[in-house]
């Protein structure tokens, strides 16, 4: 297949990768170009502004986590029909994985890819050295294809004019240029930018700008080209319903599963929905800041990752909702802020005061913010059989917090961590599963069709469970 593609990528994060990522993203679309947005690595948040530019689900293509092969096939199956695809890097254009070589870098993308790569290079501190570095980085692996560059935060006429005439030999075409203008930048805090759910209106102001200032920037007709010449990719689309085995739902009917949505949970990856509901499942979302109870019929619950420690004083007035997810018997899946919500309290750092936040009590346990940052990735195998996984399951993750929790009586662990280092983590207690770690399901669809199966056999949004404590 053959969906025009770019890979845009970086020197080094903070050079300027979501500003080009997005701009371009929203001055195709705006130009009516059909475009899918994809995001190279596990992040959640950027892939948030791709949507609001092109107005297609953003798309995370992760190698570590799916693992090399997948990578094509997740690619053509998001951008299935489109004119044009924008894949933004992560970090270096060839960081990936701790100790793992080119695994999870996007260079280890664009080669699975075969897409020309754009570099954003930031020229805020230097002239003729833009030169030597971009030489570097168009040498270092000859299977990755540099077709340009696009100067980062250049300061006057004169520095454009002096870092193009030291890129004139270098053989890497300049195709933009775009000057400094803090005024578009995005807001961020402890784990990253502000999600787009946080601040909707500004976000489509910000990313408005963004498109604006590539149109005046970027040579758009030849990143356009570049784009297009791209080779077939040989690769079938990823499929859900493939990927489960299953058509349609089994005896049992399609069971409600509830999905956390809004500001507090905007961490999920677009394929999880599509593969609960090629599992069989009817997806609804909720929004645990503002419904007061769960949608109709929800008999599994799906809580994802995000920002609970933001909105944790508004999540605890929900009392009715944190009382129906207490009483809840059917199964649930929980990741990161997920976790922290089913605790039974969640504390803000001793430095900053106040008491502890009540949460929904599913789990004994207690959560508090802490100022030491969890991130990487992790291989590990269920420790026991759950409503996610069978004993002795492998799965790749990624953890991203800066909280701790502090378990009760009454849970077994749901992971045994083997990479980087051993040790247990997460919660099973009877048909909940919560953990810090994000996993990717399209690794692992049988996660989907195991939850799905089990919510067809669950007891739905009956009150009374053993396991629910006092909201």
């Amino acid at each position: 297949m053959n969906i025009p593609r770019i890979v845009v990528a970086a020197p080094s994060s903070g050079s300027g990768k979501t500003t080009v990522a997005t701009g371009l993203m929203a001055a195709f679309a705006a130009a009516g170009l059909s475009v899918s947005p994809h995001k190279v690595g596990p992040d959640y948040i950027d892939p948030g502004y791709h949507a609001l530019a092109t107005g297609r689900p953003g798309r995370n293509l992760d190698s570590y986590l799916c693992g090399p092969g997948l990578v094509a096939p997740l690619f053509l199956h998001g951008a299935a029909g489109c004119e044009l695809a924008v894949v933004e890097g992560v970090m270096g254009l060839y960081d990936g994985a701790a100790g793992e070589g080119e695994l999870a870098s996007t260079a280890q993308v664009a080669k699975e890819l075969r897409a020309p790569v754009v570099l954003v290079v930031d020229a805020s501190s230097q002239s003729r050295s833009v030169a030597a570095l971009v030489h570097g980085f168009a040498s270092w692996d000859p299977e990755v294809r540099l077709a340009g560059v696009i100067l980062n935060k250049v300061g006057s006429d004169r520095h454009e004019a002096l870092l193009r005439e030291a890129l004139g030999s270098s053989g890497v075409p300049v195709l933009g240029v775009l000057r400094r203008a803090p005024q578009v930048s995005t807001p961020s805090r402890h784990l990253g930018l502000v999600p787009v759910a946080e601040r909707r209106g500004e976000a489509v102001e910000s990313v408005a700008a963004l498109a604006e200032r590539v149109r005046e920037g970027v040579d758009l007709d030849t990143v356009l080209a570049l784009a297009r010449s791209a080779p077939d990719l040989p690769a079938t689309p990823w499929d859900p319903h493939t990927a489960v085995a299953a058509g349609g739902p089994a005896g049992g009917g399609r069971p409600v599963v509830a999905v956390a949505g809004g500001p507090a949970f905007t961490f999920s990856y677009a394929e999880h929905a599509e593969l609960l509901a090629a599992a069989g499942a009817d997806v609804v979302t909720f929004d645990p800041l503002r419904d007061e109870a769960l949608p109709e019929g929800t008999r599994g619950l799906v809580i994802g990752g995000g920002f609970p420690e933001v909105y944790a004083p508004e999540l605890s007035a929900n009392t009715r909702l944190r009382a129906a997810v207490a009483g809840f018997r059917g199964p649930v899946a929980a990741e990161c802020a997920g976790l922290l919500y089913l605790a039974r309290e969640l504390r803000p750092k001793p430095e900053d005061g106040g008491g502890a936040w009540p949460m929904c009590g599913v789990l004994d346990a207690s959560a508090r913010m802490t100022p030491k940052l969890t991130l990487g990735y992790r291989q590990a195998v269920a420790v026991g059989d759950s409503v996610l996984a069978a004993a002795g399951t492998r799965v790749s993750g990624h953890e991203f917090h800066r909280t701790v929790i502090e378990p009760g009586a009454g849970t077994a662990p749901a992971w045994g961590v083997v990479a980087p280092e051993r040790r247990v983590e997460g919660f099973v207690r009877g048909r909940v599963h919560a953990s810090y770690l994000h996993v990717h399901w399209a690794s692992v669809p049988e996660a989907a069709s195991r939850f799905v199966a089990a919510a067809r056999g669950g007891e739905g949004t009956e009150e009374g469970t053993e396991r629910g404590a006092s909201a």
